[in-house]
């Protein structure tokens, strides 16, 4: 059972994904769909456009077709944190910003920390 499972997960698999860990900047390009209706006409009219979304991966879910990561960001002084599906059709490309050396899976420390405690210390690309 298993295998027919992996066999039609295999085709909606995303190639074009970057290895990423926790710690890394990861900036996501989040296709978003807007549907504005006009009762009087009775028409809808569907845009789509793309939202960008700049965080720290704090954390990495699941596995195969189900693997989701969690960014965490401040915006304005709040914290936001977004889960996002690596293989949803609604993700057009993720960029490493870059990378940061930490010792742990999960960075949920992070969510207590503000400012200067909350920086990772990056690593530099050897090239």
């Amino acid at each position: 059972m298993e295998e027919i499972i992996h066999k039609i997960e295999e085709k909606y698999k995303r190639r074009d994904l970057p290895e990423i860990k926790p710690g890394d900047t990861l900036r996501v390009h989040w296709k978003i769909l807007e549907i504005r209706e006009d009762p009087k006409k009775k028409t809808k009219d569907v845009r789509t456009r793309t939202q960008v979304f700049e965080g720290v991966v704090i954390g990495i879910q699941g596995k195969g077709i189900n693997r989701k990561v969690l960014l965490r960001k401040i915006s304005y002084g709040i914290p936001v944190e977004r889960l996002f599906p690596l293989h949803s059709p609604y993700l057009e490309k993720i960029e490493i910003v870059s990378r940061a050396k930490v010792r742990r899976a999960k960075l949920y420390y992070l969510r207590d920390k503000i400012g200067k405690a909350a920086k990772l210390k990056i690593i530099r690309d050897q090239g």
